[in-house]
């Protein structure tokens, strides 16, 4: 197995630990990669992907278990991260 593999095996299984709360708004993420820097790009789904919170979950849920468990990750970003203030964006109706 590859230093690679095992990452991204370290961080779905850090990614599972979340999973369960991101479902419960309809929302979820996935792996696009991890660059050479180790630093984890992954894409929001679901409600995730419209959410104006969706900056706060990345941040307060996803990058904070992901660095607890796989220290070697440096940093966590969303490529398709909504802004606060996107007229687009939309409350799951769990937060409604």
């Amino acid at each position: 197995m590859s230093d690679q593999e095992r990452l991204i095996g370290e961080v779905e299984a850090a990614l599972d630990t979340i999973r369960p709360y991101l479902q419960a708004d309809a929302g979820n993420v996935s792996i696009v990669e991890i660059t050479e820097n180790k630093v984890l790009k992954i894409k929001l789904l679901g409600s995730c992907e419209s959410c104006p919170m969706s900056i706060m979950t990345l941040k307060a849920g996803i990058e904070e278990a992901v660095k607890k468990a796989v220290p070697e990750i440096t940093a966590v970003e969303a490529i398709n991260l909504t802004a606060i203030d996107d007229p687009n964006a939309v409350l799951p109706d769990v937060l409604k």
